[in-house]
């Protein structure tokens, strides 16, 4: 194959090129290679049937960009855009080739200036365009060389784009039903190159000059502040920005719209301000106070400013993810940026809080310092999720978000017991696999092991380590083994061993899977094991070949210190100074690992639970818990010991582990068909009945009570149902207008959406709604229906895209699939759409990873699973690209062996209860 090298064509091939142009192939000697391969065995071929001259999905290294000067202008009235770019590159080697990326614009013309902006050609140059590495080549007649300084100049123009990458349209309905469309960017991670041309690598970082044309009803946001406005002579204005700091072109960022804002400075001077449809602009207010409280606290703990004079949040109607970074213009859903006191429940202010905290930690982990390549993604985000729980417990201690820490690291256990999990720090290349980068590894494990480790090393060191990474690095990109680099630094101040640290993480982030410690007490004597730990193990896994550097904690009956000690052999002997009653390892599940210990360990902490459950924290409970069911899911514990564990439940009063315990038994609940609901209800009545129908408590107190009365109702406690479907009718009547709890709003809906009319009233308020957060509350009610004819209903509506935005068809997908009445109707869908779904929303997306994991979850029998293989292999073409369809099959499978081992077990179990 043709490997293009910065290398000096010959003048007979110039005058060739330029002069021909037609489909033959180039002369060898026009393209060496790193081999004696010759042009004809070039399988790289450009559109017009020319040899394309670069095979790699990477850009070659020889040109470097430095600064571009962008012109957009987007016509809300046609749909389209054009726009041009020069581009200043540094040149490193000789070359007549310039290569970056484009993808689906049409180039009208392109040409190279000289130092003094100069054309240095007549005519315009020829563009060469390769859509399966999503490039193009500009060929330059003369020699570019080393050293000068040149710029590359491209007009070009495309349709917005209907999905949502790139530059793509977005509408809203005024309160008075007319439509509105706006233009908005989401480039990352490969899609600035859909917006203009442009070296579309993170480590290719530059300035930016933008200018933006509109009408004047609307206004334009870029990622720094307007410099000046210049009117055009055709009605249009021209926002001139000023010029950027360096940064990655997936951070670039500019929209056009008639949104109204609210603004306030922080006491850095920074103007923060919240964009939003003009008839939501009350409900920006929270966001404003979230966002000024938060930016000065990444001030104060980074000990690093803020480098832009501004931060602009936007809720954009159409956004496929949670939220995006770009520097100084953070696009955000509206469901993560927007929060209406009279109807978002405490769970929905807590999101935006958290949603903002993660975005504005990107400004420096991602975007102050970014990732060199896309396999160390979790430098950005797993470091913003897990500031998001710092910030917020810091800004917002009364939202108790350290109670969501555990949850994130059950999630990442979740993925990373399977044998298709993934190292954090894997290789990838193209830009399906950069999607699938975006995943629980990434931010939720990435973001459990930086707290295991903050949490060995101490709070201060672990903050003194990171400053000094982002110091180092900052406007430039690092790699994995930078970051421990830098908090080698810093802990060669503290203690002696600090390789050792060095050592311990990479085995968390080179490796896939989580570790499995076992304990056995004999005496004083601790005997401790690891080896990897996975729920579906195949008689060739090879278990044995894993190990890490663990740092392990415990406490025991005898003493309130913690203990620590780090297990780097395979296996150990600790010595405790006394006998003990208990001992229990992995404290307030700081570290991220599966404890299992012997048949007598599990037993006295089982009694202990149920004696006195308040001897270990709340966290150590909600741990055990999850350990001992995860454990039964491997095989490794029975269910009834696992079960016995939460009968202490009944005199639980957190959340954190009542939830948890809970969450197991419903899901056992829908595997037994429903059977032996008593049981739940009956072991559970006394914490059901103490919950009221009011918005009173704690945070705490109030998650719960959502959490529990949408249980009993699910389960058809009849107080509860008599009492949703009171507040339900008096809602009605009042057509909507009095307020609801809105903490068991979500729950009422989904009781009054049982029978026809309540659905369809249900489905017009959906449709006029001005909140978001109420309209998701709707959508789940709507979802929850057992009439399979309205759950098809409310898919073919999400597909349609006008009632339902397409933004929430992978949610409403992935709710009509946990339905019992929808778990065939949805996988059925997806097979039949397929094709379009994949064109809505990227292969590799986050979406459609929902999608197939939330249609294939609750399956559990070998029939299914056939099913699953035949569908994916129907479109193998696609989903051999993906990794998540190896963790929908795994998946399956892994419910089909619980249920062989345990389904016998938990009906036994049961009817001894409830006998």
């Amino acid at each position: 194959r043709l490997v293009f090298h910065s290398t000096v064509m010959s003048s007979s091939s110039v005058v060739y090129l330029l002069l021909t142009l037609i489909s033959l192939t180039l002369p060898s000697t026009c393209l060496p290679s790193e081999s004696s391969s010759t042009a004809t065995e070039n399988t790289h071929v450009a559109t017009n049937g020319l040899p394309f001259p670069w095979s790699k999905l990477r850009l070659p290294n020889y040109i470097i960009p430095v600064h571009y000067h962008l012109l957009i202008h987007p016509n809300l009235t046609t749909l389209r855009f054009n726009g041009s770019v020069k581009i200043e590159i540094d040149v490193k080697n000789n070359t007549n080739w310039v290569v970056l990326h484009s993808k689906n614009l049409e180039i009208t013309a392109a040409t190279v200036l000289d130092e003094s902006e100069a054309n240095l050609f007549d005519k315009a140059l020829p563009v060469l365009d390769y859509p399966p590495h999503e490039q193009i080549a500009i060929f330059s007649p003369t020699i570019l060389t080393s050293g000068e300084k040149y710029f590359l100049y491209l007009e070009f123009s495309a349709s917005l784009n209907d999905g949502f990458f790139g530059f793509y349209k977005s509408s809203y309905k005024t309160t008075e039903g007319q439509t509105r469309v706006l233009a908005s960017t989401h480039f990352e991670p490969t899609s600035a190159r859909m917006a203009f041309p442009c070296f579309d690598e993170p480590n290719f970082k530059a300035n930016y000059s933008v200018r933006i044309r509109r009408g004047p009803s609307h206004i334009a946001l870029s990622n720094m502040p307007i410099e000046h406005t210049v009117e055009l002579d055709n009605g249009l204005f021209e926002d001139r920005f000023e010029a950027s700091v360096q940064m990655s072109t997936y951070l670039v960022a500019f929209i056009v719209c008639d949104f109204k804002s609210v603004s306030k400075r922080t006491v850095t001077g920074i103007d923060v301000s919240i964009y939003a449809v003009p008839h939501k602009w009350h409900q920006t207010h929270y966001a404003l106070e979230a966002a000024v409280k938060l930016l000065e606290f990444y001030e104060t703990y980074f000990n690093i400013y803020y480098p832009l004079p501004k931060l602009d949040l936007i809720a954009i109607p159409d956004f496929q993810s949670g939220a995006m970074e770009n520097w100084g213009l953070t696009t955000y859903r509206e469901t993560s940026l927007l929060y209406d006191p009279d109807v978002s429940s405490t769970s929905d202010k807590l999101w935006v809080t958290m949603v903002i905290g993660h975005e504005l930690a990107h400004q420096w982990f991602g975007n102050l310092v970014t990732m060199e390549w896309w396999n160390d993604i979790w430098l950005n985000e797993g470091f913003a999720r897990y500031m998001e729980f710092v910030s917020v417990e810091a800004t917002y201690p009364q939202l108790k978000v350290e109670d969501y820490l555990l949850d994130t690291c059950f999630a990442a256990i979740g993925r990373d017991s399977l044998n298709s999990s993934r190292a954090i720090s894997c290789s990838v290349e193209n830009p399906t696999q950069i999607k699938e980068m975006f995943d629980t590894v990434s931010y939720d494990k990435g973001a459990c092991i930086l707290h295991m480790l903050r949490h060995f090393l101490t709070d201060d060191v672990f903050q003194s380590g990171i400053v000094r990474y982002l110091r180092k690095f900052k406007y430039r990109n690092a790699k994995n083994e930078d970051l421990w680099d830098s908090l080698v630094n810093v802990i060669t101040l503290t203690f002696s061993y600090c390789w050792e640290y060095v050592t311990m993480m990479c085995t968390w982030t080179l490796q896939k899977g989580i570790p499995l410690v076992t304990v056995k007490r004999q005496g004083t004597k601790l005997y401790i094991e690891q080896e990897r730990f996975l729920k579906t193990v195949q008689p060739s896994d090879p278990l044995w070949q894993y190990l890490w550097h663990i740092p392990l904690t415990y406490k025991t009956s005898h003493s309130n210190n913690e203990m620590r000690h780090i297990l780097q052999i395979k296996s150990d002997v600790l010595v405790l100074d006394e006998d003990v009653d208990w001992v229990k390892f992995n404290t307030d599940m700081n570290g991220y690992y599966i404890i299992h210990y012997d048949a007598e360990g599990w037993n006295v902490l089982i009694e202990l639970l149920k004696v006195n459950h308040s001897a270990v924290s709340f966290k150590d409970r909600a741990n055990l818990i999850h350990n001992a069911f995860q454990l039964v899911t491997a095989g490794r514990l029975t269910l009834d010991q696992a079960l016995d564990l939460i009968t202490y439940l009944k005199s639980e009063t957190h959340n954190v582990p009542l939830l948890q315990g809970l969450g197991y038994l419903e899901s056992f609940y829908k595997m037994i068909e429903k059977r032996n609901i008593t049981y739940i209800l009956q072991y559970f009545r006394d914490v059901i009945d103490k919950q009221t129908w009011s918005n009173e408590g704690t945070v705490s107190d109030r998650r719960l009570r959502s959490e529990l009365l949408s249980l009993a109702c699910d389960l058809g406690y009849t107080p509860c149902l008599e009492k949703a479907k009171h507040f339900y009718q008096t809602w009605v009547t009042s057509n909507g207008t009095i307020s609801l709890p809105s903490d068991v709003t979500e729950t009422i809906y989904m009781v009054g959406a049982q029978d026809e009319n309540g659905w369809q009233y249900l489905l017009e308020k959906y449709g006029v709604s001005m909140s978001e957060a109420e309209k998701c509350k709707f959508l789940a009610a709507l979802a929850s229906s057992k009439d399979s004819s309205k759950l098809l209903r409310l898919l073919e509506l999400g597909m349609e895209g006008s009632v339902i935005r397409t933004q929430d068809l992978s949610t409403l997908i992935y709710t009509v699939a946990r339905n019992p009445a929808g778990h065939f109707l949805a996988w059925n869908f997806v097979k039949k759409n397929w094709n379009k779904l994949v064109e809505k929303f990227q292969l590799g997306s986050f979406s459609m990873r929902n999608i197939i994991i939330g249609t294939t979850a609750q399956f559990s029998s070998k029939e299914e699973l056939a099913n699953i293989k035949d569908f994916f292999d129907s479109v193998k073409d696609q989903s051999s690209q993906l990794r998540v369809t190896q963790v929908a099959v795994e998946n399956v499978e892994k419910n089909i062996l619980w249920l062989e081992r345990n389904l016998e077990t938990l009906r036994m179990w049961l009817q001894q209860r409830l006998n």
